[in-house]
């Protein structure tokens, strides 16, 4: 099966942080969220979202959006946009589904009286009426209630496959007009598709787009910051405006320093000496050495981040001095940060010098690292396995040194751009490497 929790999934509370549970609603990006027009009950109304299944994500408020009101009108639904407070880029916004099919199971998690940490109930998409879609379900009990207005209909989640958002519930109804959908004759649940949020709401309309995220990216992105041995220094270029621009937003936050092309490199300095352990009473000459004011500190090698800390540098090409601030980034490099330079343009300010002052050193001297661990392991497995005699010890290590000879042919290399594609090439063959042998 797929995966069970949804940051997404919001529950909703009027008045306050600790006001009455009112209905549900749905994280759509890290500053918006949908409900219902009829949860919020006017424009002027503060909301808080809570996220139910992440305790980690601390509650924010929310109020509607400018446009987002789309219940009056000529074309008005019962659908409210919010904007929250604060961004929540920590939660993994839900992935919206335009196309909707008949015949499709689907199931809502809602909150209603009794069930304050939610209840799910499936259905099948039915036949539309009006603006709104029918959902069919097995049961007159499984027919949604008070508490589920606003709550996301998602596809049936599958291996490989998350669950999708292709609607909001808005109401149901019952032949016979009694409190509880089991005491009609019969009774159906009401959903609004996210289509048709789109065409009233030009935000949630920008986020059907199919390229509204740039998924591969962030999963690239995200393993960029969990492993430690990928690539010391990573350069990627994100167009303002696009998915991967979007996407870039919502992965910021784990980063440990942020820092924004042509602003303050003292603060820069100031933010990163924050991230490690140095001498007491050091901290000046380190400052000055970073800003490039003084000599090395002598013991500047023993220095380490307590754990391996992360440096995001964004629009970098919107950098004046990029010399300076690339020097800067360099002495991180010598204490251990990992670094990620955001270009805005491909071959804007500072292109050349990054690839060639930044990049490859940091390649060359990572690979060299990862041969070393390499070799250690090598030799660890021979020893365990016995076989280390005079006969043997020329082919212990016979993996870490065919890498070894590589390393020294990209070495070699005079084009930049081939001596950079030969590397991280290289570089993924070791962390394979590493893996087989039990050296990571």
């Amino acid at each position: 099966m797929g995966e069970l929790r949804a940051d997404w999934r919001l529950r909703l509370r009027r008045e306050d942080a600790h006001g009455p549970i009112c209905g549900a609603g749905v994280l759509v990006d890290q500053h918006t969220a949908l409900t219902c027009a009829h949860v919020v009950r006017h424009p002027d109304a503060v909301m808080w979202l809570e996220f139910a299944e992440n305790s980690a994500l601390e509650p924010v408020a929310a109020r509607v959006m400018a446009g987002g009101w789309l219940e009056e009108g000529e074309h008005g639904e019962d659908v409210a946009v919010l904007r929250l407070d604060s961004p929540r880029p920590q939660a993994r916004p839900a992935p919206l589904e335009p196309v909707l099919r008949a015949g499709t199971e689907v199931y809502a998690t809602g909150y209603a009286e009794g069930f304050d940490d939610g209840m799910s109930l499936w259905g099948r998409i039915g036949g539309v009426t009006g603006e709104q879609v029918q959902l069919d379900a097995v049961t007159k009990a499984e027919v949604v209630r008070a508490g589920f207005s606003g709550a996301a209909v998602c596809t049936r989640p599958r291996e490989g496959r998350p669950a999708r958002v292709v609607g909001l519930v808005v109401s149901w109804r019952g032949d016979m007009g009694e409190l509880l959908p089991e005491d009609n004759r019969v009774a159906f649940s009401y959903l609004i598709p996210v289509d048709r949020i789109a065409e009233l709401s030009p935000a949630v309309k920008e986020l059907c787009s199919p390229d509204a995220w740039d998924h591969g990216f962030e999963e690239r992105l995200s393993r960029w910051y969990a492993d430690p041995d990928e690539d010391p220094v990573k350069i990627t270029v994100v167009s303002p405006g696009s998915g991967k621009d979007r996407s870039l937003r919502h992965l910021l936050h784990r980063a440990d320093v942020v820092h924004r092309g042509g602003d303050s490199r003292p603060d820069l300095a100031d933010h990163a000496l924050g991230r490690v352990s140095f001498p007491v009473g050091e901290y000046l000459a380190y400052w000055d050495w970073l800003l490039g004011t003084d000599r090395r500190p002598p013991r500047s090698a023993d220095v380490t981040p307590v754990r391996p800390v992360t440096v995001v540098v964004d629009a970098f090409d919107e950098e004046p001095q990029p010399g300076p601030l690339l020097e800067l980034l360099s002495r991180l490099r010598m204490l251990g940060f990992r670094l990620l330079l955001v270009f805005r343009h491909e071959g804007g300010t500072g292109w050349s010098a990054a690839r060639d002052e930044l990049l490859r050193p940091a390649l060359l001297d990572h690979a060299d690292a990862l041969l070393g661990r390499l070799e250690l392991a090598e030799f660890g497995n021979a020893i365990r396995r016995d076989v280390v005699d005079s006969a043997s010890l020329d082919s212990v290590t016979e993996t870490a040194d065919l890498r070894r000879t590589e390393l020294r042919r990209i070495g070699a290399l005079r084009d930049p751009q081939q001596q950079l594609t030969r590397l991280r090439s290289l570089l993924r063959t070791l962390r394979t490497d590493l893996d087989r042998q039990g050296g990571r």
